[in-house]
Order: structure tokens, then sequence, then C-alpha cells
């Protein structure tokens, strides 16, 4: 049987051993916690009618630019041509009664003449009251035609310039029927399917660029100027693979008005009080990150793996 000294000896060894190893175990305390999102944007169409083609599924890898889906235009195309066959019959128009006011004008000066000629006869007693009654009214007739025909020529040019824009708007329209992605990035989920008749504005699919997510995270007013724009911070992952590997986060927001703590705390205590939001942005070109993972944010320059956000 030991005697007691030495078995108080083994024990104090013993607990000096778990001690040891609790503090070595013990992770640094970290200073704000919370989720990541991403930058989403929702595409919506930008024309109406049946979706004849939609080449987007979940996951799919989009540039910015691409063609990813086209609307019916026949339609469209139908009434552009209807538009072109008006605009071509009223610039006949136009261009006979140009044609025409030219023809009075001409005839206009020739009747300026001969009553000038007239008046000259008249005064030399060579002509009648009735002949230069007739001269003045036909060339009053004549300057009242012109302008109309002036007019008649006016108004036709504003309606070929209504029929242009008609057609422009049509050709925009048809343009917008080939639905263009517009950012680059991954899509996370469509609404839509090839085939379905969709109305403009109504939302094709979201997309989001995951080569950086934003760690959204919250501190408390004592924390809150520690945390300054610019910034790397050392970002932990909770759960998974993604734990073992603490990467660099660099901060690009922090909120100038407090609010409650969010819903998803549990304890009425901590629902009660007030903290800021902050966003850190996190460089995530292995797709190791996904939206909705929560972490947590340590203060320091601790060298960790990664590039620079």
């Amino acid at each position: 049987m030991p005697r007691p000294d030495r078995w108080n000896r083994q024990l104090h060894v013993t607990l000096a051993t778990v001690f040891t190893l609790v503090a070595c175990d013990r992770a640094p305390q970290a200073d704000a916690y919370g989720t990541f999102e991403a930058e989403e944007v929702v595409v919506a169409s930008e024309a109406g009618g049946r979706l004849e083609r939609f080449s987007v599924s979940d996951g799919q890898e989009l540039q910015a630019a691409q063609v990813v889906g086209v609307i019916d235009t026949v339609q469209l195309a139908f009434e552009r041509a209807q538009v072109q066959a008006q605009r071509a019959s009223l610039l006949a128009q136009r261009t006979e009664m140009s044609e025409q006011r030219q023809s009075l004008r001409v005839q206009r000066e020739i009747a300026g003449r001969t009553r000038a000629r007239i008046d000259r006869l008249f005064a030399q007693q060579a002509a009648t009251a009735q002949q230069r009654d007739q001269v003045e009214r036909d060339a009053r007739v004549l300057a009242v035609q012109v302008d109309a025909a002036a007019a008649a020529v006016d108004r036709t040019t504003a309606e070929l310039a209504s029929l242009d824009a008609r057609v422009a708007a049509l050709d925009d329209r048809i343009r917008r029927a080939s639905q263009r992605n517009p950012v680059a990035g991954t899509v996370l989920v469509t609404f839509v399917r090839a085939g379905e008749v969709v109305q403009p504005g109504q939302p094709l699919y979201r997309i989001a660029n995951l080569d950086s997510l934003t760690l959204r995270a919250y501190v408390t007013g004592a924390q809150l100027t520690a945390f300054r724009l610019g910034d790397l911070v050392t970002v932990n992952v909770s759960g998974g693979e993604a734990a073992l590997r603490p990467t660099r986060g660099r901060i690009t927001w922090v909120s100038t008005r407090a609010e409650f703590t969010p819903t998803p705390v549990q304890t009425r205590d901590e629902r009660g009080e007030l903290v800021y939001a902050i966003k850190v942005r996190v460089a995530n070109h292995d797709g190791t990150l996904k939206i909705g993972m929560p972490a947590d944010v340590t203060l320091g320059t601790t060298p960790v793996a990664g590039r620079d956000p």
C-alpha cells in the first residue's frame, strides 16, 4: 500500500497535468459572432411573353452579359413590320406633299410678278380694276395654299418622328427579350422554367459572386472603438474542417446605429442588449465558405492562412 505522502505527490502531479491540458486547449475568446452572407442579385425579366429558352440551373456559374434566356418576340416583330409599313407610306406622302408645296411656291412667285405688272398697267390706265382684283385674289389664294402645304409637310414630319420612336421602342423591347446576366457569379436559386409565360419585372433567378463572402457580425458598444474600417481580423468558421483553418478578413463596414441583438439569440437578457453590426469581407476562392455558415471574429494580427480579402 503506497504511503500517504507519495499518494499526495501523485495526486498533485495529476491535477497539474489536467490543468495544463485544459489551459492549453482553451481557445481565445472571440470578439464578435455572426454568419456569412453574399451580395445577392435578383435578376428579373425585362420583357413579357413566353420564355422560349432558359439555360439557367441552380449552382451554375454565369458570366456577365451572358445570354441566359430568350422570350418569344413574334408579336413584336409583326408590330414592328406594321409600323415600318406605315412609316414608308407616310414618307411617300411627305415626298408628294413637298413636291406639291414647291409647285405652289413657283405659282405664287409667278402670281406675284403678274400682280406687280397689272398694278403698273392699272396705274397707266391700261388695265381694268377687275383684272387687278383677279390677280390679287390669285396671289392670295396661292399664298394660303403654300402655307397649308408647308403645314401638312411639317405635320407629316412629326408623324414620321413618332413612328421612328415606336420603331426604336419595339427594337428595345426585342433586344430586352434576350435576357442577359448582369453580373458574374453562381446561381443560388431559379424561379422559372422554359416555356412559362413571364411578365416584365418578374424574378427569374438569384445570383451572387461567391469568390468572397461577407461576415455580418455584432459587437457591443464597448467594443465598437476597437473595430476600424480596413483592419485585418482573424475569422474562425464554426463547425466542420474549416474550423481548423482560421482565415483573414477585412472590416468593410461598421454600423453607426445601434440595434437590438438579432432574434437568433435565445436568452431574454441578451436580446435586450444594444449592439452594432459590422461587415467583414473574407476571400472564398476555394468555395469552402457557404452562405449562412456561422463564424466568429477575433481582433489582432495573428498570422493565418489564405489571401488578404
